[in-house]
């Protein structure tokens, strides 16, 4: 292919200013930004899958900023104020998520967030109980007052099995994760950004007018790329501190009557559900077996699934009749920190990953925040 192509055609596709490879929603948000920025740019993504491969098209989209159980353990590498400092963060992604967009264009829905405490955790349900007030003075100046409070009786409501208690999120609201992107997309494309599909970066080649960007499509010339391929950023830079972890995710056939309406974290956040179109979507487990899951692997393994059909059995539909209707995986990137890694890893290469697991909170602000350190580096 490479050999084929016309002198108009290197011209006019192959050469860029800034390259940015992933279209995920953090590339997606580093281009936008770029382009409104200095408009004159001429800015390209490349993108490896038909759809943006990883987690942004197959995440849960939970519009959320933590539950107390994860805040717990959070605080506890971060600190009281590098917590905050990363509450403000994701609750700041979010607005600038709704604002780009439109909270009708997402689906923004702000039903509410629930942690599920099962009979038999008690240990942890108290222990959450009690930080309520401290994390709620923590979020005041952040999302507002009174984030979380305990409701112990809205498990009946909700049809759950037995369980301990619940505490909701007032703040914590869900989107439509295909929608989001789909208008992601749409939007660069106004903004004259070129994005190319099935076209995988396999090699980055330093030249001394900038970088080469080798494919089998051809080789792309730019001044400028940003590695935005989140847990897949080890294919083209190795040294990288992040480790891939695998999410498996089902959703049901639409169930009649369903009263389940919200987002719920399960086993501090390593399980989550949530309702959409009459049906629930849950994912999770890879706490099962860590190892396995630390893979850029798409698939489902038994284990897991039978761990998710097990809670839906028992926690989440113990009494209503369902049918699994599909099932898929997302990679997301984590890290021994949970700041996302923005820097200039290599001369004239940027790199924006390790979302941990919170990439609809933090993805517009991490493709803002790389845009901005190669802005100032121009």
């Amino acid at each position: 292919m490479p050999n084929a192509l016309s002198y108009w055609e290197r011209e006019s596709f192959f050469n860029y200013d800034v390259i940015i490879i992933g279209s995920g929603i953090v590339g997606l948000n580093a281009a936008v930004h770029l382009k409104k920025s200095a408009p004159s740019l001429k800015i390209a993504l490349l993108e490896s899958g038909f759809l943006p491969t990883g987690a942004s098209t197959k995440n849960a989209g939970f519009a959320c900023f933590g539950s107390i159980s994860e805040l717990i353990e959070q605080q506890e590498k971060a600190g009281l104020d590098g917590l905050a400092a990363l509450i403000e963060k994701r609750w700041k992604g979010l607005l600038k998520l709704r604002n780009l967009l439109g909270d009708n264009t997402i689906d923004y829905q702000c039903l509410g967030g629930y942690e599920i405490f099962r009979k038999g955790d008690h240990l942890l349900a108290s222990t959450c109980v009690a930080k309520i007030e401290h994390y709620n003075k923590l979020t005041l100046n952040i999302v507002g007052p009174d984030a979380f409070s305990a409701k112990p009786k809205k498990a009946s409501a909700f049809g759950f099995g037995p369980t301990e208690t619940l505490i909701e999120n007032k703040y914590e609201a869900q989107i439509d994760t295909g929608k989001m992107m789909f208008a992601l997309i749409g939007y660069a494309q106004q903004l004259g950004i070129c994005i190319f599909n099935n076209c995988t970066v396999n090699h980055i080649a330093e030249e001394t007018q900038g970088l080469s960007l080798v494919t089998a499509n051809g080789a792309f010339s730019c001044k400028k790329t940003i590695v935005a391929t989140n847990a897949f950023i080890k294919d083209l830079i190795p040294e990288v501190d992040i480790a891939p972890g695998r999410g498996q995710v089902l959703i049901t056939k639409p169930i009649k009557g369903l009263k389940i309406k919200g987002t719920f974290h399960y086993d501090k956040g390593y399980y989550y559900f949530r309702n959409i179109n009459n049906r629930i979507l849950l994912g999770g487990g890879r706490n099962i077996d860590f190892k396995a899951e630390e893979t850029t692997t798409f698939g489902q393994t038994t284990t897991v699934r039978q761990a998710l059909q097990n809670l839906l059995d028992t926690l989440i539909l113990p009494q209503t009749h369902y049918e699994i209707d599909q099932e898929w995986s997302g990679i997301m990137a984590f890290g021994k920190t949970l700041e996302s890694l923005i820097e200039e890893i290599k001369p004239n290469v940027f790199c924006a990953t390790r979302c941990n697991g919170m990439g609809i909170a933090i993805g517009s602000q991490t493709g803002e925040d790389v845009a901005e350190l190669l802005l100032k580096n121009l």
